[in-house]
């Protein structure tokens, strides 16, 4: 085997010489001749490797352009516009139990006035105008929409048209009458809590607690840890329902805990008011904290 190696080497070797001594023998002229053709060879290879890739890509790009579904484009671009142009949520709905005072307070808030505030409104109130509070005011005033949603059962279904474009929701507890109509009041305020687009978009509530100006009236802090009580009732029945009979995607409070206003998604606080005696500034107050200028 070492034999075969060093017999291989000198075979090299030989070669080698040879080699060399066939160079020298070449005139200087021919070989740079040899390596300017080597050279240009190489150059031309690599042009044509490089115009080849750029003849393929130009047809790529125009194979795109020519199957590009412009229609697509043209949707998206529509939906990009959209986002930015979406008008801000400058609505503040007004719902409750029927009898609560919601029309009293629209009309309130609209010129200072009850007009028929008596009257148990079936159809939505709706307006757009600056709080009669504010149009003394100096300077640019931000009219406000607001919606006076029907509080009969019936017609409950018609707040859902409305939440899309709500900033905030005003929810009216008769503050007199509170106590027969705490289980109703607690069944649709928990309906409202748990929607899902209240959810989502973070709608603050305010539980506003009418009539306090009345002699036989409960404070708002009573009626705040009732509502909480009858909720927290509600919570742990409705969850012993089957999911697929409930409506609401979420729940409320945090899993074995009883339920506050403070463990909602969205904000939620309690207020006070006197729809017929003309004090509304709490009401007022949450309108302006909630709609953009």
């Amino acid at each position: 085997m070492e034999g075969f190696e060093v017999e291989w080497k000198k075979q090299a070797q030989q070669w080698w010489s040879q080699s060399l001594h066939y160079v020298h023998r070449i005139p200087p002229q021919q070989i740079y001749a040899a390596m300017a053709v080597l050279l240009f060879t190489t150059f031309l290879l690599l042009l044509g490797m490089y115009v080849y890739m750029y003849i393929c890509s130009i047809n790529l790009v125009l194979e795109l352009v020519c199957n590009f579904n412009y229609f697509d484009l043209f949707i998206y671009f529509c939906d990009v516009v959209r986002l930015f142009k979406r008008p801000k949520a400058n609505t503040i709905l007004v719902t409750g139990l029927s009898g609560s005072g919601k029309t009293v307070l629209f009309y309130q808030l609209r010129d200072g006035s009850f007009h028929q505030g008596t009257v148990t409104s079936m159809e939505p109130n709706e307006g757009t105008f600056v709080l009669h509070s504010e149009k003394s005011k100096n300077g640019k005033l931000n009219p406000i929409h607001v919606i006076d949603v029907p509080g009969h059962s019936r017609l409950r279904a018609k707040l859902d048209d409305f939440l899309p474009q709500a900033a905030g929701i005003v929810f009216l507890v008769d503050a007199v009458e509170f106590l027969p109509n705490c289980r109703a009041a607690s069944e649709y305020l928990y309906d409202i809590l748990t929607k899902a687009s209240v959810v989502r978009k973070k709608i603050p509530v305010l539980i506003l607690c009418n009539k306090t100006d009345k002699v036989t009236a409960h404070s708002k802090e009573f009626i705040r840890k009732q509502l909480e009580k009858e909720i927290d009732k509600l919570r742990a029945s409705r969850s012993a329902v089957s999911t697929a009979d409930l409506t609401n995607e979420f729940t409320l409070g945090a899993p074995g805990e009883r339920f506050a206003f403070s463990q909602c998604q969205n904000k939620v606080t309690v207020g006070e008011a006197s729809g017929l005696g003309g004090e509304i500034s709490q009401v007022e107050q949450f309108i302006r904290d909630n709609v953009k200028s």
